[in-house]
């Protein structure tokens, strides 16, 4: 816990957060833009800045949590949306969370995880933990190689790959290429709806 908070914490001092866009990403923002039930608990792992957060607590949604195992972003977050409540904005390493949700919206966190078969095992049995029955994870996954260099974060993988760790816990609704994706990640971007089963 003490060193990933480390290495996160630093990236975010360093501003070395090529990752961060500094607004909500597209294929998040339009399906946000569907949800009409908007008193439903939403978790965002992984939250950073938590641009989508602050994109749906604008919209109304007020049952929205972020987590994130750094509070450096937190803080930030915070001071961009002072009336965002404390108890929804949580510091924690996300394998040690509990509760349950509506819905956990996915912004690459996963493909931050160091990829064993171990965590990303750990990442898909635990999200199934943390959701209602008929629950959904619904969010991004990039679409890049997975390379042999366990330095170099976000880590890709293939849509064939993270079925394989999905697929015991969860219905596929939808798993594609994004169509939406930010002119810079064209291509490399997956969005899926899964259902807890």
């Amino acid at each position: 816990m003490k060193e990933e908070q480390q290495y996160w914490t630093n990236r975010y001092e360093n501003q070395s957060t090529g990752w961060d866009i500094g607004y909500p990403s597209t294929p998040i923002k339009e399906f946000a833009d569907q949800l009409t039930h908007k008193t439903i608990s939403i978790l965002i792992p992984g939250a950073g800045n938590a641009y989508e957060a602050e994109y749906l607590w604008k919209q109304g949604f007020k049952n929205v949590y972020i987590l994130d195992i750094s509070e450096y972003p937190l803080k930030a977050f915070k001071e961009r949306n002072p009336d965002f409540p404390d108890m929804q904005i949580i510091q924690e390493d996300f394998f040690k969370h509990e509760g349950q949700y509506d819905l956990i919206l996915e912004q690459t966190f996963f493909c931050s995880l160091v990829p064993t078969d171990e965590n990303r095992n750990a990442y898909a049995e635990h999200t199934a933990c943390l959701l209602k029955p008929n629950g959904k994870l619904v969010g991004v996954w990039f679409d890049i190689p997975l390379t042999e260099n366990l330095e170099k974060r976000p880590f890709g993988g293939t849509k064939e790959l993270y079925l394989n760790y999905l697929k015991p816990y969860f219905k596929t609704q939808t798993f594609e290429r994004c169509y939406n994706s930010i002119p810079p990640r064209r291509g490399n971007e997956l969005f899926g709806i899964f259902e807890r089963v």
